[in-house]
């Protein structure tokens, strides 16, 4: 699936009723699980980005040109719709413009910016703050100058509800779909009747964050495609069932001075290079051994000699 195809699906998506259920990412291998379990689409996270290839919280400690770096390696490594998180968009509306071109030529279906100061925290954090609705409108702006695919869809997320509560918090998401977001996500409501208030009160695609042990109910996708939601997001799950599993290995491996114990409770060996894409590579050499070795038969049969010539490339990096 090229970009163009997974914008398109992307955006076709958004306008079904049934909801979306999209994992969060931090690297190529998780987005391969992802696909392989038959997900449609993936978000890249960014509070999982700085946890774990950089080992810092989320609060703003990581800059947009280390962001598009890890998200052109996942984009690279899956045929899915990926959305990408951009935080604040690092800075105010022409900043915005760079990061979403950006982003963009990574192969990302989507984008999701926020109205929260520069640098922004967790939206389960104590402290946030968020900007002036007008500038947020400026960041929707750029984006709609940014982008080059039409298709390439926006997330708007305001994190308002902590610092100005629900109404706002509405406000600001039905003027940010009005001004051209295609997702609204309201940030860290804490309550089901609040959640469903948000469904119904916006006009537009709404997007629930589920994070366990933060401050918004964990439901399930069936329980807020009921009430109007169209993407159910588990942002950071796979990262922290991953983080818990490889304590847990640790731990058993310091105590027994083995893995053997372990052998059940990890990929096979297979599982782990097919995950990796080893089977594709290895045909590739097949079908380049094959052509060449054809190709140097076609020239012996010619007569020609060619193939037993030596023939040496220029060691001043010539071409001459």
């Amino acid at each position: 699936m090229n970009a163009a195809r997974a914008r398109e699906a992307l955006k076709r998506r958004l306008g079904e009723r049934r909801i979306l259920l999209l994992p969060g990412v931090a690297h190529a291998m998780a987005a391969r699980l992802v696909a392989q379990a038959g997900f449609e689409a993936a978000f890249i996270s960014g509070a999982a980005l700085a946890n774990v290839h950089w080992g810092f919280p989320d609060i703003g400690l990581i800059g947009m040109s280390e962001v598009v770096e890890e998200v052109r390696r996942i984009a690279n490594a899956v045929d899915l719709p990926l959305i990408a998180d951009g935080d604040t968009g690092y800075g105010n509306a022409v900043n915005v413009l760079r990061t979403v071109r950006e982003l963009e030529a990574t192969g990302v279906a989507g984008i999701l910016l926020e109205d929260q100061v520069t640098p922004k925290r967790c939206g389960h954090f104590a402290g946030k703050q968020v900007v002036d609705a007008e500038e947020m409108l400026q960041k929707i702006a750029a984006f709609q100058e940014a982008r080059r695919d039409p298709n390439l869809v926006l997330v708007a997320r305001t994190d308002a509800y902590a610092t100005h509560g629900l109404a706002e918090a509405i406000r600001r998401g039905r003027m940010y779909a009005e001004a051209g977001a295609d997702v609204i996500f309201v940030e860290a409501p804490t309550s089901v009747d609040e959640l469903r208030t948000i469904a119904r009160e916006i006009p537009a695609p709404t997007l629930a964050n589920m994070v366990e042990g933060g401050r918004t109910p964990v439901l399930t996708a069936g329980e807020l495609e009921a009430m109007g939601f169209r993407i159910a997001l588990f942002a950071n799950t796979v990262m922290r069932a991953a983080a818990f599993a490889a304590r847990e290995a640790l731990s058993a491996m310091a105590a027994s001075g083995s893995s053997a114990a372990l052998v059940d409770r990890m990929l096979t060996w297979q599982e782990r290079q097919e995950l990796v894409g080893l089977p594709d590579f290895q045909a590739a050499e097949d079908r380049f051994v094959l052509w060449a070795a054809q190709r140097m038969a076609e020239a012996g049969t010619k007569g020609g000699g060619a193939d037993r010539q030596d023939v040496s490339l220029p060691q001043d990096g010539s071409d001459s």
